[in-house]
Parts: C-alpha cells; sequence; structure tokens
C-alpha cells in the first residue's frame, strides 16, 4: 500500500503545538478593514488553537 499524503493545503494553515495542540489563524483578518474597530482587528492578529472537537480531523490532514 502507498503511504498516505497529507494535506498540503492545511500543512499550509494549520500547525502543532509543543504539547501537541493544533494551532491556526483567525479568519475575517484580510480586507474590508475600514469598518473593523482597532480593537477587533488587533485580536484578529493573535494565533489561536482549533476546538477540541476538530482537533483530531486536524492532526489527520497535517500529520503524515
Amino acid at each position: 500500500m502507498p503511504k498516505m499524503k497529507s494535506n498540503s493545503g492545511a500543512k499550509k494553515r494549520f500547525s502543532l503545538t509543543g504539547t501537541g495542540r493544533v494551532k491556526r489563524k483567525k479568519a475575517f483578518a484580510s480586507h474590508i478593514l475600514t469598518k473593523k474597530s482597532p480593537k477587533r482587528k488587533r485580536n484578529l492578529r493573535e494565533a489561536t488553537l482549533v476546538d477540541k472537537a476538530d482537533e483530531k480531523r486536524m492532526k489527520v490532514l497535517i500529520v503524515k
């Protein structure tokens, strides 16, 4: 059997932390920024973790 390929798109968007959680960037920060408040834009800069419920599926995509 050939090896499973990891998902190239997911590899670029998600990364694993040292403890094995999955890190992601926040959405809604790329355009139409004039109507968004500075506080909202500042909070969108920080990376966050993928929800526990979706973590297993993300790991299947990125770790192969």
